[in-house]
């Protein structure tokens, strides 16, 4: 880089320095290679208004994330070059401990995100983090190494979350996520942003999103940041490294593989066909990938993307992020809840897809650690909603019967032990034991699932329903329901889990305290969920 290309500039979206003439003087004294890559900016306004992240953490790194956005709600703010960031990793939270420095490229391709995979860094450590674009720092970030492959921690903190729809409440709970202490990770299985259009006020609606439904480039990065410029939000991402998932809503409700929701289903006149419906994939995986703290493997390739993966944490857990959207049939019986239509029966049944649930199989039956961590969206176990007969939503496993019971027929003849399920989507707090035969509970206890109620998604909600009593005899399998928002916090140790439901009794008004609506443990070599 020569002193030319190291010109102050202004990169706000109206101007560099004072405007076109500045520019075509700029543009005729830089070399053709040099114009395409503008370093130590000078901004009209703060750039990092998306803050920072980090996630998927592994023994010697993690990547760091963040994202150039003077004009978080106008695209970004940004001109179309690459701008030079620098990073630092830090071992104190006032940075003075430099361990790393280096530079990334804010490309415009990538809406002027950065993912830096960190790597050379001990295992089991606590680091800080910080960006700079010219002369302005971007908030200081905390995150942890993964302890070394042999290693046997003492204990493993984490956090499931998510569903996070900005209209229906506020993020009180990511504030809290964000005082939690000791936390290694933040497992987000999904719905951090909602597709549909902004809504009138409400008690329901207590602040609107940005804009009509998304569905261009500019629709979902401006949607992205709406989210994402909440303090709450920032605060969380901040304070703790994070496994990002998606689930349906960050493209489009309840899609299934290569199916919108409105591809053939009798609620919606006019059906959106596969080959549309892959052009919209194709933007919001790009800008899930912009905005989300992940590594180059998960950069989409037009609209596939490969977001499962897996992460070691010692010798204590192993834990495979799920996808259980991309590679699903479409819903049966038209996607209701209701009784199982004679397409639920389908023997080929997929909810993983082949690729992704062969390498599931494999790392259960080999992985050395204690616990299986699957960080996935929609529950396994069975939820019977009926009354005198069998009712069941069909977005979930239970519509998918056949796929469930490869995945625990795998288990059970494998001898599969300490399978821990983490799941979402459904708004409320759910905990059970998941058995062999759903329909029994005299078959063997196989793995526990844990639900995490939503973040703010449905508003305040309540203790129970009026459905929940009968709900409850009817799963017997099933130890505990809260319809509250709020998130779980895990504890693995080599001897057991615990699951605590941490809840708010209200999100359409900020400051809710929290408060926790109940604790549970599986013991380390017996599935069964029991009170804690």
């Amino acid at each position: 880089m020569t002193s030319t290309d190291r010109h102050i500039l202004d990169l706000s979206r109206r101007g560099l320095l004072c405007g076109a003439t500045a520019a075509a003087a700029l543009a005729a004294i830089l070399p053709a290679r040099s114009r395409q890559v503008i370093a130590q900016p000078l901004f009209r306004a703060y750039p990092f208004t998306q803050g920072v992240a980090s996630g998927d953490p592994l023994p010697d790194g993690v990547v760091i994330w963040t994202r150039l956005a003077p004009e978080p709600l106008a695209g970004g703010g940004m001109p179309r070059s690459a701008v030079e960031i620098q990073w630092e990793i830090a071992a104190d939270p006032a940075m003075r401990q430099i361990v790393q420095t280096g530079t990334a490229l804010a490309r415009p391709e990538l809406g002027h995100s950065v993912h830096v995979e960190v790597t050379g860094l001990e295992p089991g450590h606590a680091y800080h983090y910080r960006f700079r674009a010219g002369r302005v720092a971007s908030p200081i970030g905390h995150t942890r190494t993964a302890p070394a492959l042999d290693a046997m921690p003492a204990a493993l903190r984490y956090i499931s979350a998510g569903c996070q729809n900005f209209e229906a409440g506020h993020f009180t709970a990511w504030r809290h996520i964000a005082e939690e202490a000791d936390i290694d990770f933040v497992s987000h299985y999904g719905d951090y942003i909602y597709e549909h259009a902004a809504r009138a006020l409400s008690p329901t609606v207590v602040r609107q999103h940005n804009s009509d439904e998304i569905y261009t480039i500019d629709d979902y990065r401006n949607r992205y940041a709406h989210y994402r410029s909440d303090p709450d939000l920032q605060a969380a991402h901040a304070a703790h490294a994070f496994l990002m998932s998606f689930d349906d809503h960050e493209v489009d409700n309840n899609w299934a593989g290569i199916h919108s929701e409105e591809d053939g289903s009798p609620r919606f006149p006019h059906a959106v066909p596969p080959e549309i419906f892959a052009l919209r994939k194709q933007i919001a995986f790009q800008v899930w990938y912009e905005s989300m703290p992940v590594r180059r493997a998960q950069l989409p390739r037009g609209a596939d993307i490969t977001a499962w993966r897996a992460l070691r944490w010692g010798r204590l857990a192993d834990i495979a992020v799920l996808d259980t959207r991309s590679y699903r049939d479409d819903q049966p019986c038209g996607d209701i809840n209701g009784p199982p239509c004679p397409a639920v029966a389908n023997p080929a049944a997929q909810i993983l897809g082949p690729a992704q649930e062969s390498w599931l199989f494999d790392r259960l039956a080999n992985t050395p650690s204690t616990w299986k961590i699957l960080a996935q969206q929609v529950p396994i176990m069975r939820r019977d909603f009926g009354t005198t007969s069998l009712s069941i939503s069909m977005d979930k496993w239970d519509a998918y019967p056949a796929a469930r019971t490869r995945l625990l027929n795998h288990i059970h003849d494998r001898s599969v032990k300490n399978v821990s399920v983490l799941t979402g989507d459904v708004h409320q707090a759910w905990a059970g034991t998941i058995h062999l035969d759903p329909d029994d509970t005299k078959s063997p206890a196989l793995a526990s699932e844990f639900v995490a109620t939503s973040i703010s998604s449905n508003g305040d909600g309540s203790e129970t329903l009026p459905t929940t009593e009968r709900v409850l005899s009817r799963n017997p399998h099933i130890a505990f329901f809260n319809n509250r928002r709020g998130y779980t916090l895990h504890e693995a140790t080599p001897a057991r889990t615990t699951a605590t439901f941490r809840g708010l009794d209200y999100v359409t008004r900020p400051g809710a305290a929290r408060m926790d609506k109940g604790v549970f443990v599986v013991e380390a070599g017996d599935a069964r969920v029991k009170k804690g």
